[in-house]
C-alpha cells in the first residue's frame, strides 16, 4: 500500500552574507517547511524592525492601484530587489509623483472652472433687474443654493405660502418667492432643507451673454487638458507596466525575506534554519545550497526518530502526499477530513477509485456523462475558467467517463434509451440473444425489472462491503506500522472485528446463495470475534503494554463490552446498509430520465422545438441538481463508512514556506 512522502528535518547554518539568497531559493522550491512557528518575543521584537522593501512594496501597490492595473502574479524570473531595483523604483516614484501633482492641479482648475460656469448658468435666464424684484411692497424673494435631490421636496413643502424656481439645470440654484405674509412659512421650509443664501448685486440684471461665453471657453479648454492628463497616465500605466509588476513581486518577495530573517534565530555572524523536507530532495537541496553559497554553509540532516521532539510526541512530522493529476485532485477531500499520520497508509488512491465509481454508478448516463467529461477537460485547458475549482479538473474528467460507462451499461444517452440500442444489441449478441439496454434500469412492465433494481441494491450493499474492508484492512496495517499491537489485532475494527465482520457476510451468503444453515462451528467463530471485539480493552492495553490490564477495574470493564457489543452490531449493520443508497440513486436518476423521456414525447419528441426545449432544460437540471446530491452522496460515504474504521488520530499537513505576491 502507498504511505506518506517520507520526510527529513534539515538544520542549516547560513552566513550572514548568504542569508536572503538561501531563503529566496527555500520560497522560490516550495518545499520546506519550517520546524516551529516563532515565540512571542520573537514575533514582538521582528515587528519592531523597519522592513524598508515594505515601504518601496506598498507604495509600488499604491502607484498599480492607481493606474488601474491588474495585480501581479509570481513569474520565474522574480528575485529579491537589488539596488538597480531601488533605483527604478525611486525613479518611478518620482515620475509618478510629478504626474499625480499636475494631475491635481489640472483637476482642482477644471473644479473651479465648471462650478463657475455653472453657477453663471444658473442665473442666466434672470434679465430683470433684481433690486426692482426686491423691492416689491407684496413679495419677498431669496437666491441661493440647496441640494439638488431636495428639489422636488422642498417644492412640495412649501406648498401655496411660495413659489420655488430653479435657476438652472441641476436645480442646484433657486429663487425661492413668497407674499411677504407667507414669508416665515417659506424661510421656515428653506432652513430645514439647508437652503444657503446668497447676496446678489442691487443691480444684477442676469449674467452677460459674453460672460457665459468667455466661460464657456475656459471650460472647454479646462476639459482638454483633462482629457491630456488621463491620456498621459494611461500612457504612463502602459509603458511602465511591466516594470512595475515586476518591482512589485521583487519587493513583495523582499518583504518576505526579510520577514522571515527578523525572525530566525541568529548570532551577529549566523543564522538557523530548522525545516522539514521530502527525504527525496534532500541531496538536491543540499546540493543547489551548497552551490548558492559557495560551500559557505553547514547542513545536518535528520530521520524523524532522530528528533527528540518527535519521540517524545510534541512534535508531529508533517504528512506530505505525492500523486498524479487525477489522484492528486483528490487530496483537499483527504485534508478537508484531517490529514493521515506520518508513516501510515496513504487512502487517497483509495478514495480517487471509490469516489469516481460510486459516482458513475448512481450518475449512469452516456450523453451526460460526456458533458461532464468534457467540462472537466475544456477546465483542465484554462478555457473554462471557475477559480479554484479548476485544479478538481481531473475529478469532473474521471465522474464523467466513469457516468457514461454506467450509460453504455443501461442505455441512457440523455434521459432516452434509443440512441444505443444498436450497441447494446451488438454487445448482448455476443453473448447469445441481442437486446437492448445491456443492463435495464427504467421503470416498464417487464417481469424482471423487480429482479435489476434488487440485483442493482445487491450490487450497491457489495460495493459497501469491500469498501469497509478495505477500510479495516488499512486501519490494521496502520496499527502495525505504529506498533500498536494490541490496536490492530483487538477492538471492533481490529483483526478480531474485521474477522467477525466477514465471517458474518460470508454465513449471509451461504445462507442466502447455498442453502447452508449455521452449524456449531459457526456460533464459535462469531462468538469468539465479537468477544474479543466488544471486550478487547483489556487485551489491547496488555498487547501495547499498558498497565493496569482492567484500568477502571472489572466491572467498568463487563458494562463498556456490553455497550461495545451492541455498538459493533449496530455500526457494522449501518455501515453495510448505508450503501443501499447508492443503489436508490442509480435508480432514482433512471425515474427522472424516464420523466423528462416522457415529457419529451408529450410535447411531440426529440424532433419538435417543445421537445428539444424540455431535453435541454430537463437534463440541464439533472446534471446539474442531481449531480450535487450524487457528489456529496459519495464524499458522505467516503467520511462516514470508510475513513471512520481508521482515522482515529490526525496528523499534522505539510504546509511549505512559499512567497505570496
Amino acid at each position: 500500500m502507498a504511505r506518506t512522502a517520507q520526510m527529513k528535518l534539515m538544520e542549516l547554518m547560513v552566513l550572514k552574507e548568504d542569508i536572503s539568497r538561501v531563503i529566496e531559493f527555500i520560497g522560490k522550491k516550495e518545499s520546506f517547511q519550517f520546524q516551529t512557528k516563532l515565540s512571542d518575543k520573537a514575533q514582538s521584537e521582528s515587528d519592531s524592525l523597519i522592513n524598508l522593501d515594505q515601504e518601496f512594496y506598498d507604495k509600488l501597490q499604491n502607484i498599480r492601484s492607481n493606474l488601474g492595473l491588474e495585480p501581479v502574479s509570481a513569474t520565474s524570473e522574480v528575485s529579491i530587489p537589488s539596488d538597480e531595483d531601488r533605483n527604478q523604483a525611486a525613479h518611478i516614484f518620482q515620475a509618478f509623483d510629478d504626474l499625480s501633482d499636475r494631475m491635481k492641479d489640472i483637476h482642482s482648475e477644471a473644479e473651479r472652472i465648471d462650478n463657475a460656469y455653472k453657477e453663471a448658468l444658473s442665473f442666466a435666464n434672470l434679465k430683470v433687474p433684481y433690486s426692482e424684484l426686491e423691492h416689491l411692497s407684496f413679495l419677498s424673494m431669496k437666491i441661493g443654493k440647496i441640494d439638488p435631490a431636495d428639489f422636488e421636496s422642498l417644492k412640495e413643502a412649501v406648498g401655496s405660502n411660495g413659489v420655488i424656481i430653479a435657476l438652472g439645470e441641476d436645480k442646484s440654484h433657486i429663487l425661492a418667492a413668497s407674499s411677504k405674509k407667507g414669508r416665515f412659512a417659506v424661510d421656515t421650509e428653506l432652513k430645514t432643507y439647508n437652503f444657503i443664501n446668497m447676496e446678489i448685486p442691487k443691480d444684477f440684471n442676469g449674467v452677460p451673454d459674453e460672460v457665459l461665453d468667455g466661460l464657456s471657453s475656459k471650460k472647454a479648454a479646462s476639459d482638454l487638458k483633462v482629457s491630456e492628463i488621463e491620456k498621459e497616465k494611461e500612457n504612463f500605466a502602459e509603458t511602465h507596466k511591466d516594470m512595475i509588476n515586476k518591482l512589485c513581486a521583487s519587493f513583495a518577495m523582499g518583504t518576505q525575506v526579510s520577514d522571515i530573517m527578523n525572525r530566525l534565530e541568529s548570532t551577529e555572524l549566523v543564522y538557523r534554519i530548522t525545516g522539514w523536507i521530502p527525504a527525496k530532495e534532500a541531496s538536491e537541496y543540499m546540493t543547489a545550497l551548497d552551490s548558492i553559497t559557495e560551500g559557505r554553509i553547514a547542513i545536518r540532516e535528520y530521520e524523524p526518530y532522530e528528533v527528540p521532539a518527535v519521540m517524545s510526541g510534541k512534535e508531529q512530522v508533517p504528512v506530505k502526499l505525492s500523486h498524479g493529476k487525477f489522484v492528486g485532485a483528490f487530496e483537499r477531500m483527504i485534508f478537508s477530513y484531517g490529514s493521515p499520520v506520518y508513516g501510515t497508509v496513504d487512502p487517497t488512491p483509495f478514495v480517487a477509485i471509490f469516489f469516481t465509481f460510486l459516482f458513475g454508478f448512481m450518475f449512469g448516463d452516456f450523453g451526460q456523462g460526456l458533458f461532464i467529461a468534457l467540462f472537466g477537460i475544456l477546465m483542465a485547458c484554462k478555457v473554462v475558467k471557475v477559480g479554484g475549482w479548476n485544479k478538481f479538473a481531473p475529478i469532473f474528467i474521471g465522474v464523467g467517463c466513469t457516468s457514461s460507462i454506467m450509460g453504455l451499461l443501461t442505455g441512457e444517452c440523455f434521459s432516452g434509451e434509443t440512441l444505443l440500442e444498436p450497441f447494446s444489441e451488438w454487445v448482448t449478441g455476443l453473448f447469445g440473444n441481442p437486446h437492448a439496454p445491456i443492463i435495464k434500469m427504467m421503470p416498464s412492465s417487464d417481469p424482471n425489472s423487480i429482479k435489476n433494481m434488487f440485483a442493482v441494491f445487491g450490487v450497491a450493499i457489495g460495493v459497501g462491503f469491500i469498501i469497509n474492508s478495505i477500510g479495516l484492512i488499512i486501519n490494521i496495517v496502520n496499527n502495525f506500522i505504529r506498533k500498536r499491537y494490541g490496536d490492530a489485532i483487538f477492538g471492533k475494527t481490529g483483526i478480531a472485528g474485521a474477522l467477525w465482520f466477514w465471517y458474518v457476510i460470508a454465513l449471509v451468503i451461504r445462507i442466502a446463495a447455498f442453502k447452508h444453515s449455521i452449524q456449531v462451528y459457526d456460533w464459535i467463530v462469531i462468538g469468539v470475534t465479537m468477544f474479543f471485539a466488544a471486550f478487547g480493552e483489556p487485551f489491547e492495553r496488555l498487547a501495547n503494554g499498558h498497565r493496569p490490564v482492567l484500568e477502571n477495574g472489572f466491572g467498568s470493564m463487563l458494562i463498556g463490552g456490553v455497550v461495545e457489543l451492541i455498538e459493533v452490531i449496530s455500526t457494522y449493520m449501518s455501515n453495510t446498509m448505508s450503501f443501499i443508497r447508492v443503489g436508490a440513486f442509480a435508480l432514482s436518476h433512471a425515474v427522472l430520465g424516464f420523466l423528462v423521456h416522457t415529457l419529451t414525447e408529450m410535447v411531440g419528441g426529440a424532433a419538435s422545438p417543445g421537445g428539444i426545449a424540455v431535453l435541454i432544460v430537463g437534463n440541464g437540471i439533472i446534471i446539474v441538481l442531481e449531480g450535487m446530491i450524487v457528489a456529496i452522496q459519495c464524499i458522505r460515504l467516503q467520511y462516514y463508512e470508510f475513513f471512520s474504521k481508521f482515522y482515529k488520530e490526525t496528523g499534522r499537513e505539510f504546509v511549505p514556506f512559499k512567497f505570496e505576491y
